[in-house]
C-alpha cells in the first residue's frame, strides 16, 4: 500500500492561514486505498489563523518571510519538514497544495528582495525536503492532471 504525505487542508482540515480548508474530493477519490498521512507545517509552527508568508530570495538563500512582521519563518518550517519525514520514512508519495510557500512542489511563488515576483514555479520549503529525500512529489492539481479518470463508456 502506498504511503502518501498530503497537505492536511486537501483532506478538509481547516488549517489554512485563514482557518478554511481546500478539501479536494476528486483528489481523495484518486487516492482511495492508499494510506494518507496529513501534514501542515504552517499550522504546526504558527497556529491557525495566522498571517501569510511569502518565499523570498535573500543573500542567504530562499526564506519564508512573514507578510506582517518581515521575520524569517523558515527555521520552524524546515525543522518540521525534517522531523515529519524522519518520523515517516515509509512515505513514498508527497502531494502538496499548489502555490503554497510550504507545500507547493513546482507552483510556489518566489519573490526577490523588493517583493517583485521572480518565479511562479518555485518549490515550497516542505516540498523541498520531500524532493531532497527522493520522494515522488506532486502539486495536487498536477497529480490530478497526470492521473485522469478513465472515460465512462456508453455516455
Amino acid at each position: 500500500m502506498r504511503k502518501v504525505a498530503i497537505s492536511a487542508c486537501l483532506l478538509g482540515e481547516r488549517c489554512r492561514y485563514d482557518g478554511t480548508d481546500n478539501r479536494d474530493r476528486k483528489l481523495l477519490g484518486k487516492l482511495e486505498g492508499m494510506e494518507l498521512i496529513p501534514f501542515c507545517p504552517e499550522h504546526h509552527c504558527f497556529g491557525t489563523p495566522r498571517p501569510t508568508m511569502d518565499l523570498v530570495e535573500t543573500e542567504e538563500g530562499i526564506k519564508a518571510i512573514s507578510n506582517v512582521t518581515g521575520g524569517d519563518l523558515s527555521p520552524c518550517v524546515r525543522r518540521y519538514a525534517r522531523e515529519f519525514f524522519d518520523a515517516h520514512p515509509e512515505v513514498d508519495l508527497y502531494i502538496g497544495k499548489d502555490r503554497s510557500p510550504s507545500c507547493g512542489v513546482c507552483s510556489a511563488r518566489l519573490y526577490d528582495r523588493s517583493r517583485t515576483l521572480a518565479d511562479d514555479e518555485a518549490r515550497g520549503l516542505m516540498a523541498e525536503e520531500a524532493v531532497r529525500r527522493g520522494i515522488e512529489s506532486w502539486d495536487a492539481e498536477s497529480f490530478l492532471d497526470a492521473h485522469p479518470s478513465p472515460p465512462i463508456l456508453g455516455s
